[in-house]
């Protein structure tokens, strides 16, 4: 049987050897190996699937890493993980590779890319400090999947075009227009502008013009303005191009030849230079070009039909989503807000049911926030619907927006805690330890779903920033013995000497480990400000652990320790957190890793309790 390009052909230098047909072969062997793989691990499918041509090209123009490539969002980097050697089976799985870039995992990639809208940034940086060195060689920001809806973006291309660096951006379109195209003509320009016959001429007219002695100059700067008006006129201005950037495209993405050498051209320009290219996201695979959305984050599914393996199970997102819109019913006044997840936060019927009430402003967390707090000083009511990870990017505006003002805004925190297969960059580890340093903010954990309906509604109810975090889980069922109505605190008393402090999704853990033990158990629904009472229930014990998904800085648990060491309490205090960043590995790997699953929670006990 005769070898695939993949495995017969040495990446990614082979790629420049490669001709015409031999490259369409190769984008057909990556859709293949990128389905196969992806529909036993899950993953990131229909933007992969999308940016296949693109991959190959940019490794067929450019040399990485000499010329690095920056991805944004990092998802869409599989077939560029597959062209530098890499195999993807088991990716974002425990020992397999990460979903994102990672330059601890190769020298091919430039930067972690977990969080939209950084590339450009980045790949100036990187161009900038090339430029330093004296190397002339290019640095490509690949952007796309949504990424230009934030607003950090636009700051590093206002910075970019002003530079003299050879920083190419390709902007990968797949869902919105970014330039104004119109009808036939708008097409015909476009096709004309790509072609090297074209290029060809106007670097040749451009030398002519600019030898000619005294009005060369002129006939030139004449020339050039009645190109862009003419342009302009049939085209549409481009934004991009009143930066700073030189503007090439749209360019079908899908077209190989064409983009190589429209990628020629930019990289040719020793100057900034934007590529716009469209794709379809899924593209070469039915159900994923029909369901993109589907198919953007993925469970293990059958390659044949498209089908998940697993039922879908009801999520805390889920439970949100049903919440909140029978608020919304009753309350005109509550809205919510999304960055562009309004499907994974659960607000897609909310979207339905009230669009004069639903916003999702895109990849764009800062000023989310901010927007919420114009809402809460409308007279609104806004929650805004947001990953644990990403609401980190919006850490000023809580503070100045939010807290100082001071605005009442609720924030339902998704993916709180350990995450899985996403890893570093999308563990929900630090939000606890954010919000705790800002004064006047609120944090709720519930524990299952009919918490998260009472603590919903007391938040709406309340005042200031009020947090409500919950996993990206389903809820989980605990013994009758430790089931209570919602408090700010619960508290199951089993023995006398060692108690277990938690919240969230770790009670259930807790409850077990207490079975093992007998010690008793102290659930907070109200994570902070720290409740005094629970506090002193707390100070009565010999030993209190206390077990939680966030780094130990600014966690509950340190705040509580603080609390406890003010009161009588002269026992043993010991606090499990997580360390570091948690790599990618699915939920239950991590909970052992960390000490945070029922097995870990009792042998510690065991261990550190005083007698």
């Amino acid at each position: 049987m005769e070898k695939r390009l993949l495995e017969s052909i040495k990446l990614p230098q082979g790629v420049k050897e490669l001709n015409k047909d031999q490259l369409d072969e190769l984008c057909l062997e990556l859709r293949e190996e990128i389905i196969d793989k992806v529909s036993v691990t899950g993953g990131h499918l229909a933007s992969n699937l999308g940016t296949v041509e693109l991959t190959v090209a940019l490794h067929y123009v450019f040399d990485s890493p000499r010329e690095p490539i920056v991805w944004d969002v990092g998802h869409q980097c599989y077939s560029h993980k597959l062209l530098t050697g890499r195999d993807i089976t088991g990716i974002r799985t425990e020992g397999g590779l990460s979903g994102f870039p990672k330059p601890s995992e190769s020298e091919h990639d430039a930067f972690v890319a977990g969080h939209a809208s950084t590339s450009v940034s980045a790949a100036l940086g990187i161009a900038e400090a090339k430029k330093i060195a004296g190397d002339e060689s290019s640095v490509v920001a690949v952007v796309g999947d949504g990424a230009v809806s934030g607003g950090m973006i636009y700051e590093a291309i206002n910075n970019a075009g002003r530079s003299k660096t050879n920083l190419v951006v390709v902007l990968n379109d797949n869902e919105m227009s970014i330039s104004k195209n119109v009808g036939a003509m708008a097409k015909y320009l476009a096709q004309i502008r790509n072609k090297e016959g074209y290029f060809h001429f106007k670097d040749v007219t451009q030398r002519i013009l600019l030898k000619i002695p005294l009005i060369g100059k002129g006939i030139f700067s004449t020339v050039k303005y009645c190109k862009t008006a003419l342009k302009d006129f049939y085209y549409g201005s481009n934004t991009f191009e009143h930066f700073g950037f030189v503007y090439l495209g749209p360019v079908d993405g899908h077209d190989i030849q064409m983009l190589i050498r429209v990628l020629k051209r930019a990289q040719s320009l020793k100057c900034p230079v934007l590529v716009h290219i469209n794709t379809v996201k899924g593209k070469g695979y039915h159900p994923a070009e029909m369901l993109p959305s589907k198919f953007h984050g993925i469970a293990p599914f059958n390659k044949e039909s498209g089908e998940t393996f697993e039922a879908h199970k009801k999520s805390f997102s889920d439970a949100f989503g049903e919440i909140i819109c029978e608020m919304a019913e009753k309350d005109k006044k509550i809205c919510a807000i999304t960055a562009a997840m309004t499907d994974g936060t659960g607000l897609k019927n909310f979207a339905k049911k009230y669009p004069e009430r639903f916003f999702d402003v895109g990849i764009a967390e800062e000023h989310a926030l901010t927007f919420a707090a114009g809402l809460a000083a409308g007279g609104m009511k806004p929650v805004f619907a947001v990953y644990s990870t990403f609401l980190q990017r919006s850490f000023d505006q809580i503070i100045h927006d939010a807290s100082i003002n001071p605005l009442h805004v609720v924030l339902a925190i998704d993916r709180a805690g350990i995450v899985g297969g996403d890893g570093e960059t999308h563990q929900g580890i630090f939000d606890v330890p954010m919000l705790t340093a800002i004064p006047g903010v609120t944090i709720y954990s519930p524990f299952n779903y009919a918490e998260l309906d009472r603590v919903l509604k007391i938040a709406f109810a309340a005042n200031g920033v009020q947090a409500v975090r919950y996993p990206r889980d389903s809820e989980k069922s605990v013994s009758p013995k430790y089931t209570a109505d919602y408090h700010d605190f619960d508290f199951f008393e089993n023995g006398k000497d060692s108690l277990i402090v938690t919240y969230g999704r770790l009670f259930s853990e807790a409850c077990s480990a207490a079975e093992e033990t007998g010690a008793s158990v102290l659930k907070l629904g109200k994570v902070f400000p720290i409740d005094a009472a629970a506090v002193e229930k707390a100070a009565a014990f010999k030993n209190v652990f206390f077990f939680e998904e966030s780094v130990m800085n600014g966690s509950a648990a340190e705040h509580f320790g603080t609390a406890l060491h003010t009161t009588s309490f002269c026992g043993k205090y010991i606090i499990k957190c997580v360390d570091g960043f948690v790599p990618h590995m699915n939920v239950s790997s991590a909970m052992k890793k960390y000490g945070l699953d029922c097995e870990s929670m009792a042998a510690i006990i065991k261990k550190e309790a005083l007698e």
